[in-house]
This record gives C-alpha cells, sequence and structure tokens, in this order.
C-alpha cells in the first residue's frame, strides 16, 4: 500500500482515481488545485506518489511540479494531461516528472502507471550528457510503460534504417520492437533542418525513433503490434523535436 496524492481541479477525476487506487489498497489524498496541493504536500515526507493535472486555475501542474521537487528532490511525480502529443512530456521530465498519463485513461492504465511509478528509481531526473539524447524518453516512462534503447545502433536493411528496442509494460513484461525509418524520412529532416549532417550521427536517428515510439506508448498505451512501428511522414511534432535539438546542440 502506498500514500498517493491527487491534484486535480476536475472532481470527478479525482474521485474517480481514488477510487481506483482504494480498490487496490492505496491510501489517497486529494487537493482541488496547486494551491491546495502544494499545502497538502508540504515538504514530502507523507507521500510516496504524486498524480498531478496540467492544466488546471491559477498555478498550472508544470509550476507545482518544480516546486514539489525543490522541496523533495526524490518525489515521484506522474503528470496528467489530456494533450495529443509529448511535447509537454519533455518540459515535464526536465522539471522532474517520473511519469506521464494522458486522459482519459482507464482504470487499468491508472494503476499500471501507479505501479511501474513506485517500483522505478527515486533518482532525481535529469538529463544526458549527450545533446541528441537530452530529449529522450529512457529515463521515465508514459503510460506506465519505459523504452530501452539497444545500444549497438540501427540496422540498415534496403535503404531503410531500422532501431530496435525494449518496451516494459506497467507488469513488467518485456517485449522487443522495431522503429523502420526509411530513407526519405531522414531526407525530409535533413531538410527540415537545413543541413546534410545533424548532430551525434546514428544516434540522431535513433533519438528520432525513440521519439517516435514513445509518442506511440503515449497514444496507445500499449505494445505496437507485431513490434513494429513505422514512420511514413514527418509530423509536426518531429518536426519540433528536431528544432528542439539542433537548438540544444548549438
Amino acid at each position: 500500500m502506498a500514500r498517493i496524492l491527487v491534484i486535480d481541479d476536475e472532481s470527478n477525476i479525482r474521485m474517480m482515481v481514488r477510487l481506483a487506487l482504494k480498490y487496490v489498497r492505496h491510501e489517497v489524498g486529494l487537493a482541488s488545485d496547486g494551491q491546495e496541493g502544494l499545502e497538502t504536500f508540504y515538504d514530502g515526507k507523507r507521500w510516496d506518489l504524486v498524480l498531478l493535472d496540467q492544466r488546471m486555475p491559477g498555478m498550472e501542474g508544470l509550476a507545482v511540479l518544480r516546486e514539489i521537487r525543490t522541496r523533495d528532490p526524490l518525489a515521484r511525480v506522474i503528470m496528467i494531461t489530456a494533450f495529443g502529443t509529448i511535447d509537454l512530456a519533455v518540459d515535464a521530465m526536465k522539471a522532474g516528472a517520473t511519469d506521464f498519463l494522458r486522459k482519459p485513461f482507464t482504470a487499468e492504465v491508472l494503476r499500471g502507471a501507479v505501479k511501474a511509478a513506485l517500483a522505478g528509481s527515486t533518482s532525481p531526473a535529469g538529463g544526458s550528457p549527450e545533446s541528441v539524447s537530452r530529449i529522450t524518453f529512457g529515463v521515465t516512462t508514459l503510460n506506465g510503460f519505459h523504452v530501452e534503447y539497444h545500444p549497438e545502433g540501427g540496422e540498415r536493411v534496403a535503404g531503410e534504417l531500422n532501431h530496435r528496442f525494449t518496451i516494459r509494460n506497467p507488469e513488467g513484461v518485456a517485449k522487443e520492437c522495431t522503429v523502420i525509418l526509411p530513407a526519405y524520412i531522414m531526407e525530409l529532416a535533413k531538410a527540415h533542418a537545413d543541413r546534410e549532417h545533424l548532430p551525434g550521427g546514428d544516434r540522431f536517428w535513433q533519438a528520432l525513433c525513440e521519439e517516435t515510439l514513445a509518442n506511440y506508448l503515449w497514444q496507445h498505451a500499449d505494445f505496437p503490434t507485431e513490434g513494429l512501428v513505422r514512420i511514413d511522414e514527418l509530423t509536426s511534432g518531429q518536426k519540433r523535436w528536431i528544432e528542439a535539438v539542433l537548438s540544444g546542440a548549438e
């Protein structure tokens, strides 16, 4: 049993989360906004985990998250958002979130994310020394799913670059997944960046594949079908990711 604080301005979400977590014998505290949440959190010693909504009146979730991490650098915080992309996850990861839960979610996905967060490391979140991997999801989880990349690099097959990853679900079950990056997508990425060589070499493409896989887990909260994800287009989210990486490498 864990002590979990839920900070969310929607009463129906608070009640649903409370019932779902009490069903598996967790102790649940509730707060209806950021200020009340910080008052209830205090120094963090009472709580094992915080479920924190991003979009709230007054103090938004990211500001609350930063204050929580100031008070307790080892605090476990799951950020909850209804946003359809993982752009927020990048900022929240930098601020110290350990997981991201996308609304709407089922009780099963909620309990899985909570289980994964409680079982995970309490080390403070932070960036990697590599400029390209400053935006990477290997240090956290999405909807309770954790991504681990294979350090040996990608395999080129018929003009496509294949990168393999291991995905672990909240139950600890691991499955292999391959992200397929066609040559024409790499050319589109170079054209968007307006440069022939991108920072980090193969690590750049590996990180792009990881971002794509993380987005899949963000959208579906499940293992990819047949263990394959193919990048068929350069999305607006991927373009923003490329811009962020290039900005950080300058």
